[in-house]
C-alpha cells in the first residue's frame, strides 16, 4: 500500500480528524474512502456521458471516440 503526504489547512485537519472519530475509523480510512466515492462518481459521470453520447447511433460517433480519448489520457 502507497503511503501519500497530503499537505491541508490547519482547520481542515482538524475537522477531518473530527469526522474520522465520529465515524470510529482513522484519518488514514477516512481520506481512502473518500478518494474512493470521489474516484467512482467521477469514473460513472465519465461512462454515464459516454452512454448518452451513444445512445441512438448503433455504433461509435465522432464525438464518443473523442470523449474516450479525453477520458482514457486524463489518467
Amino acid at each position: 500500500m502507497a503511503k501519500v503526504m497530503v499537505s491541508m489547512p490547519d482547520d481542515l485537519h482538524e475537522r477531518l480528524d473530527r469526522r474520522a472519530r465520529e465515524r470510529g475509523t482513522s484519518r488514514s480510512g477516512l481520506l481512502q474512502e473518500l478518494t474512493e466515492r470521489e474516484v467512482s462518481l467521477e469514473e460513472g459521470k465519465q461512462r454515464r456521458r459516454i452512454d448518452e453520447l451513444l445512445a441512438g447511433t448503433g455504433s461509435y460517433d465522432g464525438q464518443a471516440t473523442v470523449h474516450v480519448r479525453e477520458m482514457r489520457d486524463s489518467r
